[in-house]
């Protein structure tokens, strides 16, 4: 599989390293990337990480904007900016910087969450809340499309 699932939690070494989860090493191994782009997330306090799919996607959307055009910079920064290319040590493991902790306000112990083409760094409590909340969200919008769906079968009442 080449995407970021699941979640794993882990703890911080006494270094301050903590394991890349094999699976999401192995999705960073067939995507080419050599170590691991990491920023802070734009709207929630978890941190974006991943490889070259990340990066191309990061690109792309930089981009859609008018060269030397103020929202180009504005999104630039903001993403290349704040972010740092972590290395790997051969067991797999990373430092994550100090901005990026406390931007995730994480001290010792972390969740990785995937996302499909990044995943997520979080502080295990915030997760759970985030989870909480996208979920009842998600069962909210399931619950609207099922109710549209049902209003444009054919013999439903108009």
């Amino acid at each position: 599989m080449n995407r970021f699932v699941s979640n794993y939690t882990l703890r911080l070494d006494s270094k301050g390293r903590v394991s890349i989860p094999a699976p999401y090493r192995s999705v960073l191994n067939r995507d080419g990337f050599d170590g691991l782009y990491c920023y802070p997330a734009l709207d929630r306090p978890a941190i974006d990480a991943g490889g070259n799919a990340l990066m191309g996607e990061i690109e792309s959307l930089i981009a859609q904007f008018a060269p030397y055009s103020e929202q180009r910079e504005q999104f630039a920064t903001a993403l290349f900016g704040t972010s740092d290319t972590l290395k790997l040590d051969g067991e797999g493991r990373v430092i994550l910087t100090e901005p990026l902790k406390a931007h995730a306000g994480i001290k010792d112990t972390v969740s990785f969450v995937g996302l499909g083409h990044k995943f997520q760094i979080w502080e295990p409590g915030r997760f759970r809340t985030e989870l909480a909340e996208a979920t009842d969200k998600v069962r909210e919008l399931r619950r609207q499309l099922g109710s549209q769906a049902a209003q444009r079968a054919p013999g439903a009442r108009e």
